[in-house]
């Protein structure tokens, strides 16, 4: 029926039926329309891999879903189309393309066949991050700062303070800055014990402890250790690197064992410590071997820095494991990149002895040749922890003092990736296990 003017005119049943085919055919032509915004994460097609994480999480901070492809075009991300989006990535110089929802489709169909070893995992919420570092630290002196910088991903700095005020709750993701965990003030004795800067560190690291209610800083940074321990078995997701991965082992296993000596903490260590330690207290490590020379920039048997002398720079690199995405998508999520072989990178602690991780651990990274873990993932209580061997992905072998890594320079970097793909994590949507 339709009206014109005063009069009123009934259609006949064939008119009815061309406007009917009308009307769909017009909602036909708007829906092949809809477009999909895909974020290709192959070498090939992505100009600026690590930034495409940024748009990602910002996305994702705009309360919109986004798809994360494993193992499709080294972990490409699907996302819903939107002006704004496009101009974020020109902005930022991201590759993306625009596909129809046909297209969309099409693809998803091909990731969902059994034959492909590739999912789909919906990302829902942008983690809130919180990164444990001291305050007088520049963003530059840690790796995952310098990417959360680059990326343009927010994150908020926690000390000590923080984490013994049970603030960690708040935050769905923390890093832990290269520190140490046991009181040695980084092993630092042997090279620098006379250098300004470690003097002042240790002064405040003495005040902070002792404003905080605690005779030792190894005491504080135990106390500091188990409240992380406690986030991570709540259901918090934990990501270290270099000397945070081990010192914070160590001082779960050394709980009332007096592991430093005098210059460190003004009393003796205890007699025979190396037999006291209790493995079971222990994230990822296990049966080490505690270093007792305080001139040795050393902290166990973990690292391998020292047992290095068959792996020359140039063909130092680590392959990550494959995972099938459908059965194991926490894996698989951490490795996605856009190729199997990264390049190595030293650090106070570059790699873990593969036989000193606990077995209940994945490797999801190592050198076959020399018997190292990289790059580890494991469960604790309700919560997640990944430790990441090395200082810096792009800067072999970093010293102190050294410059800062620019990042405009390695916008591709494979080792930064991982990182990233850590900091995504927590935004998954839970999938139910299988029965």
């Amino acid at each position: 029926m339709t009206c014109h003017s005063n009069k009123v005119t009934f259609l006949s049943p064939r008119a009815q039926s061309r406007g009917v085919l009308l009307i769909f055919s017009l909602l036909f032509s708007l829906s092949s329309f809809a477009s999909v915004i895909l974020i290709p994460m192959d070498a090939e097609s992505q100009e600026n891999h690590l930034k495409a994480y940024g748009i990602t999480y910002w996305v994702l901070s705009k309360q919109q879903k986004v798809q994360w492809l494993l193992n499709y075009r080294g972990g490409s991300f699907m996302m819903p189309d939107g002006e704004a989006i496009r101009k974020e990535c020109q902005i930022r110089g991201v590759s993306f393309e625009v596909l129809s929802d046909g297209q969309a489709e099409q693809i998803l169909d091909e990731i969902s066949s059994p034959s492909q070893n590739q999912d789909a995992v919906i990302l829902e919420k942008a983690p809130k991050i919180a990164v444990y570092s001291p305050k007088e630290n520049q963003p530059w002196d840690d790796a995952v700062t310098m990417v959360l910088t680059y990326a343009e991903i927010p994150y908020i700095t926690v000390y000590d303070e923080e984490v013994l005020g049970d603030k960690l709750a708040l935050y769905d993701w923390l890093h832990l800055h290269h520190e140490d965990f046991t009181g040695q003030y980084g092993r630092f004795y042997g090279a620098y014990r006379a250098a300004p800067w470690y003097i002042e560190g240790k002064e405040q690291a003495e005040a902070l402890a002792q404003r905080l209610g605690y005779s030792k800083v190894s005491d504080e940074k135990l106390a500091v250790a188990q409240k992380i321990r406690n986030y991570v078995i709540g259901g918090g997701f934990m990501f270290a690197m270099c000397s945070a991965t081990d010192s914070f082992d160590i001082a779960l296993a050394a709980e009332n064992v007096d592991i430093c000596e005098p210059m460190f903490d003004g009393d003796p260590s205890d007699a025979n410590y190396q037999g006291k330690l209790d493995y079971s207290n222990t994230f990822a490590f296990t049966n080490f071997i505690l270093e007792r020379n305080p001139l040795r920039y050393e902290f166990s048997s973990i690292d391998m820095t020292n047992k290095r002398g068959n792996v020359p720079k140039e063909s130092d690199y680590f392959s990550l494991m494959e995972f099938s995405a459908k059965w194991d998508p926490v894996p698989t999520m951490l490795t996605q990149n856009h190729t199997s072989l990264v390049k190595g990178f030293m650090g106070q602690t570059t790699a873990f002895t593969r036989s000193e991780v606990k077995p209940t651990v994945m490797v999801l990274g190592e050198n076959k040749i020399n018997g190292e873990a990289r790059y580890i993932h494991g469960i604790k209580g309700k919560g997640f922890f990944t430790f990441y061997g090395g200082h810096d992905p792009e800067d072999y072998q970093h010293r102190v003092g050294d410059p800062k890594t620019e990042l405009e320079l390695h916008p591709t970097s494979p080792g930064y990736r991982l990182i990233l793909n850590n900091v995504l994590f927590p935004a998954a949507r839970k999938k139910k296990q299988k029965t």
